[in-house]
């Protein structure tokens, strides 16, 4: 097997790597494992292949790095989860919500929930009513 070979075999493995973690550390060596296989085509000396393989380990460190970083790690519009879920559904008023005692639950997903008016309002039992805040475990709302 040729040097440029285990070079190559060295990069791969390193994609492999990549490919498990995250971080693009492993894609960076890589990138240095090819250079040092593309110098090893030129060059017999394992001196100027490491330091071509350091060298552009090094650039791809700083340039390549920080751009995968950037460009791949941009929040999409990451599901809500938890009580931020609630916000913008739709509930049924189980118990009055009077607005003179902030007393009332609603339902959503068979869950109950205790929730006041936003506007001030009284809700009978029954009527349909949208999230609007969540605050601790009471929920804001008002008719829907």
């Amino acid at each position: 097997m040729e040097i440029w070979q285990i070079w190559l075999a060295i990069a791969l493995a390193l994609v492999i790597i990549e490919i498990i973690t995250v971080g693009f550390a492993a894609l960076c060596l890589a990138i240095g494992a090819v250079g040092a296989a593309v110098a090893s085509c030129f060059t017999d000396s394992l001196v100027w292949q490491i330091t071509v393989f350091a060298v552009f380990t090094l650039i791809s460190f700083i340039y390549v790095r920080p751009f995968m970083l950037k460009f791949l790690s941009r929040k999409k519009d990451s599901p809500k989860s938890g009580v931020e879920a609630l916000i913008g559904r739709t509930a049924i008023v189980e118990e009055d919500i009077v607005a003179e005692t902030n007393s009332g639950r609603i339902a959503i997903d068979g869950d109950r929930w205790k929730a006041v008016s936003e506007d001030g309002n009284n809700i009978m039992k029954g009527e349909k009513v949208v999230v609007l805040k969540v605050d601790s475990i009471i929920l804001t709302v008002r008719k829907a």
